[in-house]
């Protein structure tokens, strides 16, 4: 370590290894936020679907059923994307080769794979009859307890790393995705046709979800500002405009949903608005690890803090 004949741009005083980054930037492509929406999505909708069927599955028929067939379309999305970053097949087959409860990413390979099966099982039985259907409704309550941790490993994942801003979230990051998930559920959920019971239900757990959201951002933002060199992707450069993006997004979707919400054009606008927040969170939080991976002296401030 030193603070002379250092490369332009360090700052004098500031620990660092010669001015160079101290860990290596995450090489995942924009596949893999893709996936933290998509994976997400699907998991809260499995799980809306799953207590839907428990609690009133005969008059919420049409959308327990939009459920399942948002869960089913996001898990398989979900792991074209992650084997289009991997480039190939094979190397996420060979991450279920073993079972290892302390590897966020293992467990995570065994969440998805099984989330997935039972997402398009519960979708394609479930129209069956008989004893078909039956393993339909099995298989949506399996797919139903998976979801939560399907919505939130992601994010356990990033905080297991030793990127400052990912690690320094490590308690409120989960959350936030967990809710960002549950909303950005219920913004698709609201772009189907259904009864105004149904509808007035998926609008207030969508609010919600969109609440948490925005006072979970806020908690990651106190947890990762505990070391202002840390917090800073979360404020400068893509990262910060896309996390600010992301919010205002889910401000105005609230917005328009309290004003127009009972008529389907606000409504779908709403939907559009909650999608897009969602989806710019997940990349904002790619953005701003790569950022932060990338800073020489945000490693060494945030293990000495």
């Amino acid at each position: 370590m030193n603070t002379a004949g250092n490369p332009p741009g360090h700052e004098p005083g500031s620990p660092t290894y010669h001015g160079l980054p101290a860990i290596k930037t995450p090489v995942w492509t924009w596949e893999v936020p893709a996936y933290f929406y998509a994976g997400g999505a699907a998991g809260a909708a499995a799980t809306i679907g799953a207590v839907l069927q428990v609690l009133d599955s005969e008059d919420s028929a049409r959308l327990v059923r939009r459920c399942r067939d948002i869960a089913a379309l996001g898990t398989t999305v979900g792991t074209a994307l992650l084997i289009s970053d991997l480039g190939r097949p094979a190397r996420f087959l060979n991450m279920l080769r073993v079972f290892k409860p302390s590897s966020p990413l293992n467990v995570g390979s065994w969440i998805l794979t099984a989330a997935t099966g039972l997402s398009i099982g519960a979708a394609v039985l479930s129209r069956g009859e008989g004893p078909l259907a039956r393993m339909g409704e099995l298989a949506g309550l399996g797919a139903g307890v998976l979801g939560p941790p399907l919505a939130g490993y992601t994010a356990v994942l990033l905080a297991a790393t030793a990127v400052p801003v990912w690690q320094e979230g490590r308690t409120t990051l989960p959350v936030l995705f967990i809710a960002s998930s549950t909303g950005a559920a219920c913004s698709l959920l609201e772009l189907g046709d259904f009864d105004e019971t149904e509808l007035t239900a998926v609008r207030r757990l969508g609010t919600i979800a969109q609440l948490v959201e925005l006072a979970a951002a806020k908690a990651v933002e106190r947890e990762t500002g505990r070391v202002e060199r840390v917090a800073r992707p979360y404020d400068e450069g893509l990262s910060g405009a896309l996390w600010k993006a992301s919010g205002a997004l889910t401000v105005v979707s609230l917005a328009v949903d309290q004003m127009t919400g009972k008529r389907k054009g606000g409504r779908v606008a709403a939907a559009l608005f909650g999608s897009a927040g969602s989806l710019a969170l997940r990349f904002s939080v790619w953005h701003a690890g790569r950022a932060s991976a990338a800073d020489p002296r945000a490693t060494f401030e945030s293990q000495r803090a």
